[in-house]
């Protein structure tokens, strides 16, 4: 395994993903259609800053069960219980309360826990602020996509931008759908998580493609590789870069999910760190599997590189190989339009 990891790290080791674009294609259907049915048949846990209701937070002694004050809160009138701990002691959510329910909990909370009752707090939030949060969040990620469209189509072409938005698209879908199947609550910060990991989905697309553009800037008729080689080289050639770029991004997103909300009760950090952990191993898998395919597969379309494939396909026998082959060759502007250098001239004489 470890061989493996360097060969991988010195980019020895050349994988054929444009050339699985079947395979990647199938995955990303199956990830999007469980996850669609997790939104359907589940839906999307709204935090309270959403759907509104009441916030009780008190301190309780130290061999307090989580049963012990969902029951007391239960018994109260109380329904939606959702508890959870934090630094300062519990914090309790519940449906809206009147306010002769929210007496009768802050009385049964005191009397099972032995407090006063006004160290049982109450905090009541409406519906109507997160609403405003969700429109501004969307606004956020429309005002997003444009300009994403529009600097990528200035900076390299609308195909690319296209395929970077579908990239970007999957990626939220299938977030979604974990939080969906998950349970996990989503609150504001789990807005700014989605709207985070756009960006680092958006970072791998870029590099990606600003390799691809060099590469196959200079293809032409004298050309020894497709378009579809080209653009599977300068993947290869950035694989490591966004391996570890992922990797480095996701360690201390990881202590935050699976160390500090075990640990020390992270609370609204774990909406956060769930979205970016998801987001960015999803944006890592999209820009190398899910964006570059669909690019080579918009620009195969184009004459140009159709004429190229058709000659490399005979000149191999009828595409025995030589048009689908993926040429490993550093990315150097006479490796991508096929010239010889004078070494290899000399041993042909």
């Amino acid at each position: 395994m470890s061989g493996i990891a360097r060969r991988l790290y010195r980019g020895e080791i050349d994988v054929d993903f444009v050339g699985r674009r079947k395979l990647w294609y199938g995955l990303s259907a199956l990830l999007l259609l469980v996850s669609l049915a997790g939104l359907l048949l589940h839906g999307l846990n709204l935090g309270v800053e959403f759907r509104g209701g009441s916030v009780f937070s008190f301190k309780a002694p130290a061999a307090t069960e989580i049963q012990d004050v969902r029951t007391t809160f239960g018994d109260a009138g109380a329904h939606q219980v959702i508890v959870q701990t934090t630094n300062n002691g519990w914090r309790v959510t519940t449906e809206s309360l009147s306010p002769e329910g929210v007496t009768n909990v802050q009385k049964a909370v005191a009397k099972k826990f032995d407090l006063p009752q006004n160290q049982v707090t109450l905090q009541v939030i409406g519906a109507s602020w997160g609403g405003q949060v969700a429109d501004k969040a969307i606004t956020g990620l429309i005002v997003f996509m444009l300009a994403i469209i529009l600097y990528l189509t200035l900076a390299f072409e609308w195909k690319m931008a296209l395929s970077a938005v579908v990239a970007l698209l999957h990626d939220l879908v299938i977030t979604a759908g974990v939080y969906a199947w998950s349970g996990f609550e989503v609150t504001p910060a789990t807005l700014l998580g989605f709207l985070t990991i756009l960006g680092y989905s958006l970072y791998d697309a870029v590099v990606v493609f600003d390799m691809i553009k060099e590469v196959t800037a200079k293809l032409g008729t004298t050309s020894k590789m497709t378009y579809t080689q080209a653009a599977n080289n300068a993947l290869n050639h950035t694989l490591i870069r966004s391996l570890n770029t992922t990797l480095v991004a996701i360690l201390p997103v990881a202590a935050i999910l699976f160390i500090g909300t075990t640990l020390f009760g992270a609370g609204t950090l774990k909406d956060l760190s769930l979205a970016l952990f998801v987001g960015m191993i999803v944006g890592t898998y999209s820009s190398l599997c899910v964006a570059t395919p669909m690019l080579v597969t918009l620009k195969e379309r184009e004459p140009r590189y159709q004429a190229i494939a058709r000659r490399l396909s005979a000149q191999s026998g009828g595409g025995k190989g030589g048009g689908a082959k993926s040429l490993r060759q550093p990315v150097t502007a006479g490796a991508s339009n096929g010239s010889v250098s004078e070494t290899e001239k000399r041993k042909k004489k």
